[in-house]
């Protein structure tokens, strides 16, 4: 079973910046497609980065590119998210998740992490 722990929430003022971080227990076939998630209230759970842990490189949403970085670290099982320059809109629980396709798509994701609050006030 894939376990997914995450970390790094909190507040910030916009402008600033937040670094969250995943550890992952095990990799399987299943669980090859690493990504974050989000979810604001009122709202559906969205992609924000994924990775392949093989094959292409990371992938964003339009809203968060030029600001969020994905990284991981193979030999600690460890997935970031720097986040950078945050505004209001990117209020949210946060997730990660890992699943068998390469998508952003929330549903195609098999293994989730409990969340972790992030609150940007302007």
């Amino acid at each position: 079973q894939v376990q997914l722990v995450e970390s790094g929430g909190g507040s910030v003022q916009a402008g600033g910046s937040l670094r969250l971080s995943c550890v992952y227990s095990q990799y399987t076939y299943n669980s090859r497609y690493m990504g974050w998630f989000r979810q604001a209230p009122g709202k559906e759970r969205e992609g924000v980065a994924r990775f392949n842990l093989v094959g292409t490189g990371p992938q964003y949403a339009d809203s968060v590119k030029g600001r969020f970085t994905i990284s991981w670290d193979n030999a600690k099982n460890v997935m970031d998210l720097q986040m950078n320059n945050l505004n209001s809109e990117d209020t949210a629980v946060y997730y990660c998740a890992a699943g068998p396709r390469a998508t952003m798509v929330a549903s195609d994701y098999l293994y989730w992490g409990q969340g972790t609050q992030v609150t940007v006030s302007s």
